[in-house]
């Protein structure tokens, strides 16, 4: 079974990451649970940084992958 990836979007590139979604979650339940961990994060700590939200995604069973972004395609 392949490795089942979810990007999580940001108006700037260098914000942009890439999680693997846990293996016993199902795609439509990664993308509420991941708004979820993120919006706790945010609510808490208004001067969060990436590395929060990493954790908390991690202790959440997501796994940031690292990735090279490619070109744009129109």
């Amino acid at each position: 079974m392949s490795a089942r990836l979810m990007v999580l979007p940001a108006c700037a590139q260098e914000k942009i990451r890439l999680v693997q979604i846990p293996r016993d979650m199902e795609q439509h339940e990664a993308y509420r649970h991941a708004t979820g961990v993120i919006s706790r994060v945010e609510e808490m700590n208004p001067d969060y940084a990436w590395q929060d939200i990493e954790d908390a995604l991690d202790e959440h069973g997501f796994e940031t992958v690292d990735f090279v972004l490619g070109p744009a395609l129109d």
